[in-house]
């Protein structure tokens, strides 16, 4: 016992204990629900049998009836749509943004942290502000377009099924830019000037420079990056109960808020959980994708 308490003091122990209880309260507070969760996907979940873990199992009867009903297939494809849209427009714009104040011109650093507004601000509150811009009868976004001459009459964005989805993924886009900036600055800050001036020596021009140098020199920044975003909009829920709450007719919906809406509206528990474990498999790739692009960096 004595050795025990002195390798705890002063020795490995220590470092045991240090470690084991952020791991044990992880897994309380994050490893349980989600072997409950995914438990639960394979059981039969009503409102009287929610507050006991003993319940029917059916296999894969609530995945099976998940892909068999008529919205599924659309509302998968809203949800690539709204990724693949989200992260392309959150990268896009944030690498520009960095390059622009790569060049450190006078005011660039307060200017930069005028647009981490964006990143700190809740989602509701973004929800918010979006619903006002994006308002059929008075929005600010109708007016820019019908002022440039872009439109003739007004597109009502939250209610017209056309647009609806792209409502949001321009809210997301706003929301998520910033955090694409800041990490794409920092990893352009880490690519040594020398190779840039010997480069210019050698006649390349900016371009040949960004694609021979800049690009491959931020490879692992960028895979972290998309990684990252693949995540955090997986994740996004308040945008689209601010926005559209789904609608018109699941045109703007997608599983991450489908699951909210089985499980606390319709109260189909079981598929609510079922819509979970599917995104769980994705996050879980791109939380690979994620360590393979930043294990270099961490070693070196």
């Amino acid at each position: 016992m004595k050795r025990i308490l002195m390798s705890v003091r002063d020795g490995r122990g220590f470092d045991i204990v240090l470690v084991a209880f952020p791991l044990g309260f992880l897994f309380l507070m994050a490893g349980l629900p989600l072997i409950y969760n995914v438990v639960m996907s394979f059981q039969e979940v009503d409102m009287f049998s929610l507050g006991t873990f003993s319940r029917p199992f059916v296999g894969f009867k609530n995945y099976t009836d998940l892909f068999a009903q008529p919205e599924t297939l659309s509302i998968l494809y809203n949800t690539v749509i709204f990724v693949v849209g989200s992260i392309a427009g959150q990268f896009l714009i944030g690498f520009s943004l960095a390059l622009f104040f790569w060049v450190n011109f006078p005011g660039a650093s307060w200017m930069r942290g005028l647009f981490l507004v964006s990143w700190v601000m809740p989602g509701l509150v973004v929800g918010a502000i979006w619903n006002w811009i994006l308002s059929g009868d008075f929005g600010v976004l109708n007016f820019i377009l019908k002022e440039s001459g872009i439109i003739s009459g007004n597109i009502f964005w939250r209610s017209d099924p056309h647009y609806s989805l792209y409502a949001v993924i321009i809210a997301n886009v706003w929301l998520g830019t910033s955090f694409n900036m800041i990490l794409l600055s920092v990893g352009l800050a880490g690519i040594p000037a020398d190779l840039y001036e010997a480069a210019e020596l050698d006649g390349a021009n900016i371009w040949q420079r960004f694609w021979t140098i800049t690009l491959p020199m931020m490879r692992s920044t960028i895979g972290a990056i998309i990684a990252l975003g693949l995540i955090f909009t997986l994740q996004q829920f308040d945008l689209f109960a601010a926005i559209t709450s789904g609608g018109p007719n699941n045109s703007s919906n997608v599983t991450q808020y489908w699951a909210w809406d089985l499980s606390f509206r319709q109260y189909d528990f079981a598929k609510g959980a079922t819509i979970s474990v599917i995104m769980i498999v994705f996050v879980m790739f791109a939380s690979v994708v994620y360590v393979r692009s930043t294990r270099h960096e961490v070693r070196g």
